[in-house]
């Protein structure tokens, strides 16, 4: 389907940002298998559900320098909520550990066209909440940086989204500004409200229909829409 533009101003745009995971790039396992597993390789009864865990991940992002201490504080306070020894949560944590390659993820189908097209007239960047660590090897399993000139991993480089800082900061690095620059993301909460709180145009891509009390300027269905960009005027 054709991007659906929310009203009819148009901005010229110079430079765009995209968010991480699950709109540029995902797991070859999602986390819900993986934990599954996890629970299995432990000889351990499920502790808590993976939504529990997602719940959760930016309050442990914020307080934790690494994807294993992540998990280790957050697993260990699920289990610890669910009724559990805090150890059990880092038994599954190590297990998890052992079981997630953070360099097995595939960027999503249409995304490297869609990178491509962009790239010619683009100026490009990500912004993503997680783990250093993780998300950095993320970005590198896929060689993003053929096509994105900054890479800002909010959390630690700056306060996690919805903080309109991360994305003023790719903003900066890119030498933007932002009346010119739209941020393309999943997530209504955290990629639409920041970068609306920024000042940025944001273009929410899902095939949900309700975007709640957020207003994205743009929505697509999928990432690969974006080879005919929403924010060029048609004709």
């Amino acid at each position: 389907m054709q991007g659906e533009r929310k009203n009819e101003r148009v901005t010229r745009v110079d430079t765009v940002l995209f968010d991480l995971d699950d709109t540029l790039l995902r797991y070859e396992r999602s986390p819900g298998e993986v934990l599954r597993a996890s629970f299995e390789r432990s000889g351990i009864e499920p502790l808590f559900a993976v939504e529990e865990y997602y719940d959760r991940y930016d309050e442990f992002a914020r307080q934790c320098d690494s994807m294993d201490e992540l998990r280790h504080e957050c697993f260990a306070a699920l289990a610890e909520e669910n009724g559990y020894d805090r150890r059990l949560g880092r038994d599954v944590a190590a297990a998890f550990a052992e079981e997630r390659d953070q360099s097995n993820v595939e960027l999503l189908p249409s995304a490297a066209d869609v990178l491509d097209d962009l790239a010619d007239d683009y100026r490009l960047g990500v912004v993503t909440n997680g783990a250093r660590d993780a998300q950095r090897r993320k970005v590198a399993a896929v060689d993003l940086e053929r096509w994105v000139d900054t890479v800002v991993v909010a959390g630690h480089d700056a306060p996690p989204k919805p903080d309109p800082e991360p994305f003023e900061r790719a903003v900066r690095a890119l030498e933007a500004t932002a009346e010119r620059t739209v941020h393309v993301g999943d997530s209504l909460e955290t990629d639409v409200a920041g970068a609306t709180a920024a000042g940025l145009e944001s273009v929410w891509v899902s095939d949900g229909t309700d975007p709640r009390r957020y207003d994205p300027t743009y929505r697509v269905g999928s990432v690969g829409e974006l080879s005919s960009p929403p924010w060029v005027p048609d004709g």
